[in-house]
């Protein structure tokens, strides 16, 4: 068996907490939920308002997860771990809303300026990273997202997304290809030279 990784030592306790923070919530110990509010507002809020500019679409997101978390609680069967529990109901929450409101999703053309000829090499590179993640497909772009900026493995996205293993690997696959696609595209549509140098 592999050794623990480091983090996951500190998971433990915390995985812990947020299972007594449920079950209380199951109980209708709106405290619970409040601190459950406390603990999730913020990776929730900063892995939705990737998607759209629309400060008031993500907190209605995160206050939809945060009721239907209320509402069963009670269902939760230990299966898998609080947090992907949780950010499975926003997942769902989020791709129904997102693309219901398709015209608030961030895109190249228009939540981001090209970046600046003076830029930093690595900001400019940043910058049209998400300028690729936002030309995906939505749920290639989430699989990324969960992967990349909250640290999901490839089991818990699935459970997260409701899908099989092997159709999280796969829209890893797809995405990870077409951004090899597109970053060159968008570093000459920027004026540089595909090394980040503008010419």
């Amino acid at each position: 068996m592999p050794p623990a990784r480091a983090a996951d030592h500190h998971r433990v306790p915390q995985a812990e907490e947020e299972l007594a923070l449920l079950r209380r919530v199951a109980l209708g110990d709106r405290s619970a939920l409040e601190r459950l509010y406390a603990v999730y507002h913020r990776r929730l809020f900063g892995f939705l308002i990737r998607f759209t500019e629309r400060h008031d679409l993500v907190e209605e997101i995160i206050n939809d997860t945060l009721y239907t978390v209320w509402c069963k609680a009670g269902e939760f069967r230990d299966e898998s771990a609080v947090s992907t529990w949780i950010i499975g109901i926003a997942y769902r929450r989020a791709l129904k809303s997102l693309k219901r409101q398709s015209f608030w999703l961030r895109t190249d053309g228009e939540a981001m300026d090209a970046p600046d000829a003076s830029a930093d090499p690595s900001e400019e590179t940043g910058d049209w990273l998400a300028q690729g993640l936002a030309r995906l497909p939505l749920e290639q772009r989430m699989t990324l997202e969960l992967a990349y900026f909250l640290g999901h493995s490839c089991e818990e996205i699935a459970a997260i997304s409701g899908c099989p293993v092997n159709t999280v690997k796969t829209r890893m696959f797809n995405a990870r290809r077409r951004l090899r696609e597109l970053l060159p595209q968008l570093a000459e549509g920027n004026g540089a030279d595909g090394t980040g140098r503008t010419r």
